[in-house]
């Protein structure tokens, strides 16, 4: 269908927008208010206080918010309370950039609709078979889908899915899918969506090419803007332990290890080289320990992470690869065995351990030569990295 030009300036503003502090004040349904807490949740974090609400009601949204703030169940919660399921159809669309986010976002929304036994959501993602997909529509038609541009535009023009009835439209990581050259697919995919359908646009950044995007094909959205210093979570204690050399970094891991018990803990480092290596050390300690990396092939990062996500491993080492697509409710403890060599990148590693406001703990090993990047990071952050205390283990427990 052709698309009217949508492009309004908003008259809401995040700043605008009323916030609401507890779930409850949202008037959810009962089968989601019980999922958002089965899941872990305690209380919505800034862009779900703001979110969530105008999306139920109708309003077209842009945010501007990291990995790490909730944005992925900020619209997860308000598609499932918009989802009518007596209708046998296909009323939200979720599109991420990458199949490992993708992934994630569809696990986030069937974590969320734990007690709606009766909604329907599938995956239309590259490298899946595009034949189980057929397979599966044939059993019911999905109320969601979440999948990856290339292949949900290729599901429409070969009339395999049908958003004739679609309500909802989210790009989630939408700068990301600008940049890996996903425009065209997106703006096709939009031309196919009826006119009174709903759109949602999440972005780290907002380059121009973002903004024209969404003068293109928002309708007077609500503007919310999460500031850097809120991606340091409530409930997340940062610490640093002084090592004299790379070496005696090893030793450090070590003494956590038999000190604490530690639960599900994710151990970045900046190199494959080095997560093999670790692995390695742990394993001979008889730790169970699994690993990914970028030489792995998909189905097999995908396993690692189903078995770490399910609890049969308890730790996961791994490199800046997906750092972005880590999402395991579990997880406690973070740590950064090599400081990240971009500043940016820390907060969506430590982000692991306090999803949605979740209590968590980041521990950074640091040399002296890295004395500079934890100030830096400090510094961007507006944020305090305590040197770890003798009472860690009361504060893991």
């Amino acid at each position: 269908m052709t698309q009217p030009e949508k492009s309004k300036k908003a008259e809401i503003t995040g700043d605008d927008v009323q916030q609401f502090k507890t779930f409850e004040e949202m008037k959810l349904k009962d089968e989601v208010l019980r999922g958002i807490y089965s899941y872990g949740f305690e209380k919505p974090s800034l862009i779900q206080q703001k979110g969530i609400v105008p999306i139920i009601r109708g309003r077209d949204l842009v945010a501007q918010a990291q990995s790490g703030t909730g944005k992925t169940a900020t619209f997860s919660i308000a598609l499932l309370q918009m989802i009518d399921l007596t209708l046998n159809r296909t009323q939200a669309l979720i599109l991420s950039p990458t199949r490992e986010l993708a992934i994630q976002s569809y696990n986030v929304v069937k974590m969320l609709a734990k007690y709606m036994p009766n909604l329907h959501i599938s995956r239309a993602v590259g490298g899946d078979s595009i034949r189980s997909f057929e397979e599966e529509i044939q059993k019911g038609t999905p109320h969601v889908i979440v999948g990856t541009p290339g292949r949900v535009d290729h599901m429409i023009q070969v009339q395999m899915l049908n958003v004739e009835h679609l309500r909802i439209f989210v790009l989630d990581e939408a700068d990301e899918m600008l940049s890996a050259g996903f425009k065209e697919k997106i703006e096709e995919i939009n031309h196919n969506l009826p006119q009174s359908a709903q759109t949602i646009l999440l972005s780290a950044t907002m380059p121009s090419e973002i903004l024209e995007l969404t003068e293109k094909i928002l309708r007077n959205p609500v503007r919310i803007l999460v500031p850097r210093e809120e991606l340091t979570l409530d409930g997340l204690r940062q610490f640093y332990v002084a090592v004299e050399k790379e070496e005696h970094k090893q030793d450090v891991l070590m003494d956590l290890y038999e000190t604490l018990q530690l639960g599900q803990t994710v151990i970045f480092c900046n190199s494959k080289r080095k997560v093999d290596f670790l692995a390695d050390l742990l394993q001979e300690k008889k730790f169970t320990v699994s690993t990914i990396h970028g030489g792995m092939e998909m189905p097999e990062r995908n396993q690692v992470m189903k078995d770490f996500r399910e609890g049969r491993s308890r730790v996961l080492i791994t490199t800046d690869l997906l750092s972005r697509g880590i999402d395991v409710q579990q997880v406690s403890l973070v740590m950064n065995y090599d400081l990240p060599t971009e500043k940016e990148q820390y907060i969506h590693r430590i982000g692991r351990s306090a999803r949605f406001g979740r209590k968590g703990i980041a521990i950074n090993l640091v040399t002296e030569e890295d004395g500079a990047q934890l100030q830096e990071i400090q510094k961007f952050y507006q944020t305090k990295v305590e040197e770890l205390p003798d009472n860690i283990k009361e504060l893991l427990k």
